[in-house]
């Protein structure tokens, strides 16, 4: 059985993407033309259509309602256990519930799809898993060779729901046939990151510098990272993140709002792509609160909603 999927466009440049709807809504293709010259932005499995790849390893994988890791495989809050989902091998819960589910397309049009996934309507199971029924819409428009993405988390129960979402794009690398990983650079405007100990934050955090020091730029082939950076440089309520080809000349930017307080830097083994994802919140915030590393777990009052915002700029 085929998983649904739907495709946009842009009539201007024809720019398209094309987003798995029944594989948590995974923007899984973004073919931009910038000065009219085709790219192919996403790196994505080339079976990944199929639903069978690992849902968190192509294209962009949707986190919510935790990004990154949580410790362990259950969640103390309010005086209840949850049990948690997605183990990462180490015995940690990863990535949240809604990047394997199918989801549902609440608008559409040529350029636009919003899509939607709430706890108590496509998988009531989760209830148990999380404190709080939530419900989560982003949308995905084409403009020009943009491609821009809104996120609105609503709390439809009547306790506070605790939540972090992320986004986790791969970037293909190089930018185009005719560019060159040699001479991409990728420039992220973070001051810190944080330190890791079995992959999940130790509460210390350290300058961004030398093989971290994104914030003056560096060489794709001297990046290998996975690391949390912090202390995001904002201007005017957005910062970028860019990678450049210089070889093709093309650059994409990633830009987003200062609701995303953390930015996780990735690169896979397969070195095809290298990933810049914005979060919300710190990995495994709920230990981190705890410990006062924090101020406090985000969270969205009943009935209230949260937006966040970003954009894949391609030029």
């Amino acid at each position: 059985m085929s998983i649904e999927q739907i495709s946009i466009s842009d009539p201007q440049t024809g720019a398209t993407a094309k987003i798995l709807v029944g594989f948590g809504f995974n923007c899984y293709e973004f073919h931009a033309a910038p000065a009219g010259k085709p790219v192919d932005v996403l790196w994505s499995h080339p079976n990944f259509a199929s639903g069978k790849e690992r849902p968190s390893h192509s294209g962009i994988p949707l986190l919510f309602p935790y990004p990154g890791r949580l410790r362990g495989t259950t969640l103390q809050y309010g005086g209840q256990t949850y049990e948690l989902e997605g183990n990462d091998t180490r015995g940690n819960a990863i990535h949240g519930f809604c990047l394997t589910r199918p989801w549902r397309i609440a608008e559409q049009s040529a350029s636009r799809v919003v899509g939607e996934f709430q706890a108590s309507k496509d998988d009531a199971s989760i209830l148990k898993k999380w404190p709080a029924d939530f419900k989560i819409a982003v949308s995905y428009e084409l403009q020009g060779n943009t491609l821009i993405s809104t996120i609105a988390v609503t709390n439809p129960d009547d306790k506070p729901l605790p939540h972090g979402f992320g986004s986790h794009p791969y970037f293909r690398v190089p930018l185009g046939a005719d560019g060159s990983a040699e001479s991409c650079k990728l420039t992220v405007p973070v001051r810190s990151y944080w330190e890791l100990i079995d992959m999940l934050p130790s509460g210390k955090k350290l300058p961004a510098e030398g093989s971290r020091g994104l914030a003056g730029g560096m060489m794709f082939p001297e990046t290998k990272l996975d690391d949390v950076f912090s202390d995001v440089a904002f201007t005017n309520h957005s910062a970028t993140a860019t990678l450049a080809d210089g070889k093709s000349g093309r650059k994409v930017d990633v830009v987003f709002d200062d609701q995303f307080s953390q930015v996780v830097v990735y690169n896979p083994p397969h070195r095809e792509a290298v990933c810049i994802e914005p979060y919300t919140c710190l990995p495994d915030q709920f230990t981190m609160a705890e410990r006062g590393i924090i101020p406090a777990v985000q969270t969205v009052a009943p009935g209230a909603t949260q937006t966040y915002r970003y954009e894949i700029r391609v030029s």
